[in-house]
């Protein structure tokens, strides 16, 4: 079983409140707008990590992290992109493969809003964590916890982090 911790859009941004909140993942996972290698380094630093670039990221980034991360989590096949779409809505470059050869967790960022859906056509979980930084037009920062056991996805949690412009929690 993995417990996993995924964020997205930290634009930069990183204290300790996220910190805490994945202390007892085995996995973090971010999805794009990363915003600098400080933030990855300090995620690193305490658990492993995946991610993926966003479309605010920087040549340093994007050499470390790649545009799309196709892996397997358990008996999990994962897709992890930055700007995805969601069910109903997926992006242009998204769509041909999504739709021929869908996995069965899709996880994208960009949006800032917090989204878990079911896409029963395609027969996977779509998770966008929201955004865990301080830049943009969400109120609240969130992030999201899950368990993956054998190809379960389950005990999934949603981490509320506190008013966008409230740097005291």
């Amino acid at each position: 079983m993995k417990r996993i911790g995924l964020l997205s859009d930290t634009h930069g941004y990183m204290d300790d409140a996220i910190l805490n909140h994945f202390s007892e993942c085995d996995e973090i996972w971010h999805a794009g707008d990363i915003g600098n290698l400080e933030v990855v380094d300090r995620l690193a630093a305490l658990k492993p990590l995946r991610a993926v670039y966003g479309n605010i990221d920087g040549n340093q980034i994007r050499q470390e992290y790649p545009l799309h991360q196709r892996f397997m989590c358990e008996e999990v096949d994962v897709w992890m992109t930055h700007i995805g779409g969601y069910p109903g809505r997926y992006e242009r470059y998204v769509t041909p493969e999504i739709y021929h050869h869908p996995p069965k967790l899709f996880i994208s960022g960009h949006s800032h809003i917090l989204k878990v859906i079911n896409d029963p056509k395609l027969g996977l979980l779509h998770i966008n964590p929201g955004a865990a930084g301080v830049q943009g037009f969400h109120q609240v920062r969130t992030l999201v916890r899950f368990s993956i056991e054998g190809s379960r996805i389950f005990d999934l949690e949603v981490v509320e982090m506190g008013r966008r412009g409230n740097f005291s929690e």
